[in-house]
C-alpha cells in the first residue's frame, strides 16, 4: 500500500459565524472518520495544526529569512493532515471524498508521499 498526505486547506471565515453546537458536531464528525478509517486500515496518522499561520523559511543571499506566513496573501490556511494508506491514487481519493473536511466546504489536497530511504 501507498500513503498518502491529505493536506486539509480552509476558509477560517466559515468557522466565524458557526455555532459551538455545530462545531463540536463538526469536529466529532473528524473524529468518527479517523475510527472508521482506522478500522478499515487506510489512517496512518494526522493532527490539527494551531490556527496561526506559522513561519515561512527561505533563504535569501548568504543567510536565511524567517517571515510570518506563509498565507499572508490568501484567505485560506492549511488546518491539518492526515496521512493515509490506499493501493493508489484512485483509491485514496475516493477514501479523502469521504473526509469530513472537504464535506463541510474545506478543501483537501491529496500527495502521495514518495518514501526515503532511512540515513538518505
Amino acid at each position: 500500500m501507498n500513503e498518502y498526505l491529505l493536506a486539509l486547506h480552509e476558509d477560517p471565515t466559515l468557522w466565524a459565524d458557526m455555532s459551538p453546537e455545530d462545531m463540536q458536531r463538526i469536529i466529532e464528525s473528524y473524529g468518527a472518520w479517523a475510527r472508521k478509517m482506522g478500522e478499515e486500515g487506510h489512517l496512518r496518522g494526522g493532527q490539527k495544526l494551531k490556527d496561526e499561520p506559522g513561519r515561512v523559511l527561505r533563504k535569501t543571499g548568504s543567510g536565511i529569512k524567517t517571515v510570518d506566513g506563509p498565507y499572508s496573501e490568501t484567505k485560506e490556511i492549511l488546518g491539518g493532515f492526515f496521512i493515509i494508506a490506499a493501493k493508489d491514487y484512485d483509491e485514496a481519493a475516493r477514501v479523502a471524498a469521504s473526509c469530513p473536511h472537504v464535506l463541510n466546504g474545506g478543501t483537501i489536497e491529496l500527495r502521495e508521499i514518495d518514501p526515503v530511504e532511512d540515513g538518505a
